[in-house]
């Protein structure tokens, strides 16, 4: 038992977080909907945060900003092997620019722990006008 808890501390074995999102493709100021799936380790560990930032990639200029970011405060028990859906919703500003070649969107999700190694997931939209 006492090997399982120092290796999640460590990231192995930890609990995964994974943002579903309903759809890939929105138009600007569209709500995006989904959850957060979190799966637990194989140890019981307590949830500190979830951060999720919007972020730009600008290939042609090589840089990534953030736009829009949320963060979700929790004191959660995640436990060993358990499924945790949390709802996810997130409004997309009105002046995005739409995704292209060299353009492109995506959420960075992270899951904070108060003891451990962080989580990350990342998932690309694309941002589109009718």
């Amino acid at each position: 038992m006492i090997l399982r808890k120092y290796m999640a501390l460590l990231g192995i074995g930890s609990a995964k977080i994974d943002l579903i999102l309903e759809k890939e493709t929105y138009k600007p100021g569209e709500l995006v909907k989904g959850y957060f799936l979190i799966k637990g380790g194989t140890i019981l560990q307590e949830l500190k945060r979830i951060d999720c930032d919007l972020v730009i990639n600008d290939g042609a200029e090589e840089n990534e900003k953030i736009v829009e970011s949320i963060t979700i405060l929790t004191t959660k028990s995640i436990q060993s092997e358990a499924i945790n859906k949390i709802p996810f919703t997130f409004p997309l500003p009105n002046s995005a620019q739409v995704s292209t070649g060299t353009l492109s969107y995506r959420f960075k999700t992270r899951l904070a722990f108060k003891k451990g190694v962080e989580s990350y997931d990342q998932d690309a939209i694309r941002i589109l006008v009718d």
